[in-house]
Formats: structure tokens, C-alpha cells, sequence
């Protein structure tokens, strides 16, 4: 099994640390590769940036797809999900919605704690996509200021491990998730520390992945998720644009 895992952040220091830590999380007959978006921002911060990093998802799948069986886009607010699902063949999972299913699997309320106030509306956003705002107690972030969003997770441990035990006290939630790209392995490292399961979304995403793979869901063929019929575009790139109009690549030299 393969699985092409997106990072629509430009940071490769943060793509270096989630395939790392995805290890755990992979069965052995899995393999892994890990793409950085080409453009974009060092990391996403809000509604406005989610959309240019969803463009950047989609430029991804469509140059990169061919030969995997499943896709993860490895940002929370899962960035270009609806449309990658609509406009590829293969599964795509996206980690906010992984790890909200998950900690619906653990629990009747879960609560989402992150690392800065700024991703708040994004991620309210992501509950209500998901259309988990029932099960969802609440969405909060530390109060604390960083200096690196790359070393946020161990500037910010002691501050995310008090939160994440004041949603289980005030809140009343049954799970926890960790949520941001740069929290990821961090569920791990302090699940000692919070007294109800803790979640580190790209691991579900990829334990979800390969799911979805071992399942052997095929592409619909109708309904709301159908693959769109052709159409001219403009200004993408090559490889987007060929998916789009359902050219292949040899067109191009014709």
C-alpha cells in the first residue's frame, strides 16, 4: 500500500517531522511519501490561507497521485478536502476530520486544543464541516505567545497539558485533540498527563487512510462526490489543468 502524504505548508522541516513521526502509525506493508506544497505560507493560520493552501493541495494530488492508493492532507483544517475528494479518484482523508470521527469513537463529547487563538474560526469551521458541532464541547487555544511554530509544541507543553486537563474538567469532554500540524507527536509524549484519550490527528488520518484502502472503496460514479465532467481551464498547473479537461499528458506534445 502507498499513501501520499500532502503537507500544504511550505515548511519541510514540519513535513520532516510528521513522516517521522507517521512511522508509528503505518502498517508494515505500507509506504509513505511526504510532499511539501511548492507555494504558499511557512504555516496556515486562517480561513483566507486555507483556501490558497487548498489550491496548493489540488496542484499536489493531481501532478503526484498516480501509483498511491490513498492521500492525506496533513493540516487540520483540512485545507482542499471536499474538492480533492470530488475531483480525485483515490481516498482522501483529511486530519481534522480523522481525528474528530476518531474521538467519536472514544467518547460522546471530544474538545479541540491548539496552540495560538488565531486558528480558532478555522477550526470552528472544521467542526461545522464536519458536521460534528453536536458532539464538539469546545474549541480552545493556550493564551501563551511562541517564538518558533516549528518548536511550538515543546515551548507550549506545560500551557497545552493545562488546557487540555481544564476541557476535561469544565467541558466535561471525553477526549482530547491536539489540533495543528506542529502539535503533531505530541498526543503521545504527555497522554500521561491528561486523564482521557488524547488524539494526534495525523496519526488518525493515517490510521483512517489505510482503512479506507484495505476497504477497497471504489471512486463514485454518481452522487454528490462524482468526479465533474471536463472542462476548459485556464492558468493552472499543467498537471491540474489536464485533470480538469481529462487530457492526458501527451496531448500537450500534439
Amino acid at each position: 500500500m502507498r499513501i501520499l502524504l500532502v503537507n500544504p505548508n511550505t515548511s519541510a522541516a514540519m513535513t520532516a517531522r510528521m513522516e517521522a513521526a507517521a512511522v508509528s502509525a503505518l502498517a508494515p506493508d505500507v509506504q509513505l511519501t511526504a510532499l511539501t506544497a511548492a507555494h504558499g505560507l511557512p504555516y496556515i493560520a486562517s480561513r483566507a490561507e486555507a483556501q490558497l493552501a487548498g489550491a496548493a493541495v489540488l496542484e499536489t494530488l493531481a501532478e503526484h497521485q498516480s501509483g498511491f492508493d490513498a492521500a492525506v492532507i496533513a493540516a487540520f483544517g483540512d485545507p482542499g478536502l471536499i474538492a480533492a475528494r470530488e475531483l480525485f479518484d483515490l481516498p482522501v482523508v483529511g486530519m481534522a476530520e480523522a481525528a474528530m470521527l476518531t474521538a467519536c469513537m472514544l467518547g460522546q463529547r471530544f474538545g479541540v486544543v491548539t496552540f495560538s487563538g488565531t486558528l480558532l474560526p478555522w477550526y470552528e469551521d472544521a467542526v461545522l464541516l464536519a458536521g460534528l458541532s453536536a458532539r464538539c464541547a469546545c474549541v480552545r487555544s493556550v493564551a501563551a505567545g511562541f517564538q518558533s511554530v516549528t518548536e511550538v509544541q515543546h515551548e507550549l507543553e506545560a500551557e497545552i497539558i493545562a488546557l487540555a486537563n481544564r476541557v476535561v474538567t469544565e467541558d466535561g469532554v471525553d477526549a482530547v485533540i491536539l489540533a495543528g500540524a506542529p502539535l503533531t507527536g505530541l498526543a503521545a509524549r504527555i497522554a500521561e498527563a491528561v486523564p482521557v484519550p488524547l488524539i494526534d490527528p495525523l496519526s488518525a488520518a493515517l490510521g483512517q487512510a489505510q482503512v479506507m484502502v484495505r476497504l477497497g472503496v471504489k471512486p463514485p460514479r454518481a452522487g454528490r462526490f462524482a468526479r465533474p465532467p471536463a472542462k476548459p481551464a485556464t492558468g493552472f498547473a499543467p498537471s491540474l489543468r489536464r485533470w480538469i479537461e481529462r487530457r492526458n499528458a501527451d496531448d500537450d506534445a500534439c
